[in-house]
This record gives structure tokens, C-alpha cells and sequence, in this order.
């Protein structure tokens, strides 16, 4: 189980890069707490863009959908408090964060997360081996079932989350860390490959008895 709230965000786009002028269409952001998934905010979102015949058959969202949803000017700001101070996790965060950024600060907005983890990255580190990492293929090699669209927020965000609690469930199986804080997941997010099998088998190692008790400390009121 996570010992810190994590929030489990993908953005839906015209495009692939900010800089390349492409936009947001909808938003998911699941909060995961203890063992599952507490709260949620999901919007579709009109940047005042055209979307393209491929990004409508790809998605699933069309013109106009985007012509009805509510602004950017509102929904940034609503999404920003809702992540607040929490980890942010995405599968392929890296793609995800950006938008974040980019849209926020066309706004004066100033996300306030406390990093962020790739669902992506870890799945690599913690189940090896797999044919693909693609959210759909992983979450066909762990078990775990669609419940809506692919390629829409919600429904990638509700996966994604589910990888993130199959990690974590796994930890606690295979290498006894019931407990996860998500700095644990960055820290091992920043390592290579290789070196995973080894850090996780430490019994308890500074990485993991460092987090662990400065939170301990933490509920405790020390600090």
C-alpha cells in the first residue's frame, strides 16, 4: 500500500509536443490512497483548437465535444489544486508533465507536485521481461481489464492506476516493503535497469529505512 497519497494523471492531445503548438483535450487525475483510488477529476477541455480526423478516430473525441467543454481557463486551475503536493505518476510521464507545464504556465499557473513517477520506467524495473510496456499490452500481462475506451483519460488513467497498485502489491509479495512511499518508486526510477534487483533486495537498506522513518517520524510529530 502507498503511505502517501499519489495522483495517476494522462492528458488526451492534439499532438505530441507543446512546443509544436499542440494542446489538451481532457484530463484524468486519480488520487490514490492506502490501497485504492479516493477521489478523481476528469474534464474534457476546450483550448479553442480544430481536432484532427486522426485524433477524433483515435480518441474518440470529437469537435464537438470540444466545442461544448469547458475552458482551459477553467478546468488548469481546478486541476492544479486538485494534484496540490502529491507525487504525480503517469505512464510516460514525461510526455504528460510537459502538457501540464505548458498549459499551466500559459495560465500563471504553478503546479506544485512533489515529483513524479513513470509508471512506465517502473514497470520496466519491476516486471522485466515482458513483450511490451504499452499500457494496454501491460495491463494485459498483469491481469488487469479496460473498463472503458483506450485512449480516453479516465479509462487510461483508471489502468494506469490499477499498474500502480499491482506494483505495489508486488513489492510487498515478493520483497516484503508493505509499505511504499512514492519517493521509494522515484528513487528507484532513477536507476538503471541492472542495479533494480539488488536494490529492492536489500532487507533494509538506506533508500528504503531512510523514507520509512523520516514518515514515521513525520505522523508521529517529531518533525
Amino acid at each position: 500500500m502507498y503511505i502517501q497519497p499519489v495522483v495517476m494523471m494522462d492528458f488526451e492531445t492534439t499532438g505530441m509536443s507543446p512546443a509544436l503548438g499542440d494542446r489538451v483535450t481532457e484530463v484524468a487525475a486519480l488520487r490514490i490512497v492506502g490501497g485504492v483510488v479516493v477521489e478523481r477529476f476528469v474534464s474534457l477541455i476546450n483550448c479553442d483548437v480544430r481536432i484532427s480526423p486522426f485524433i477524433s478516430q483515435l480518441t474518440g473525441i470529437t469537435q464537438s465535444m470540444i466545442d461544448r467543454a469547458p475552458s482551459v481557463e477553467q478546468v488548469m486551475p481546478e486541476l492544479v489544486r486538485f494534484i496540490g503536493n502529491d507525487a504525480l505518476a503517469a505512464h510516460n510521464v514525461g510526455f504528460d508533465e510537459k502538457f501540464l507545464l505548458a498549459e499551466s504556465a500559459r495560465l500563471g499557473l504553478v503546479p506544485n507536485h512533489a515529483g513524479v513517477i513513470c509508471s512506465v520506467k517502473l514497470s520496466r524495473r519491476v516486471f522485466p521481461g515482458l513483450r511490451s510496456y504499452a499500457l494496454g499490452a501491460l495491463a494485459r500481462s498483469l491481469g488487469i481489464r479496460f473498463n472503458g475506451n483506450a485512449h480516453r483519460a479516465e479509462a487510461d488513467a483508471e489502468v494506469a492506476s490499477a499498474v500502480m497498485l499491482h506494483i505495489a502489491a508486488h513489492l510487498g509479495e515478493k520483497y516484503g516493503i508493505r509499505e511504499v512511499d512514492p519517493r521509494f518508486l522515484q528513487q528507484i526510477n532513477r536507476l538503471t535497469a541492472a542495479k533494480v534487483p539488488a536494490f529492492l533486495q536489500r532487507p533494509a537498506g538506506p533508500a528504503i529505512g531512510q523514507v520509512t522513518s523520516t514518515v514515521r517520524r513525520r505522523k508521529s510529530g517529531i518533525i
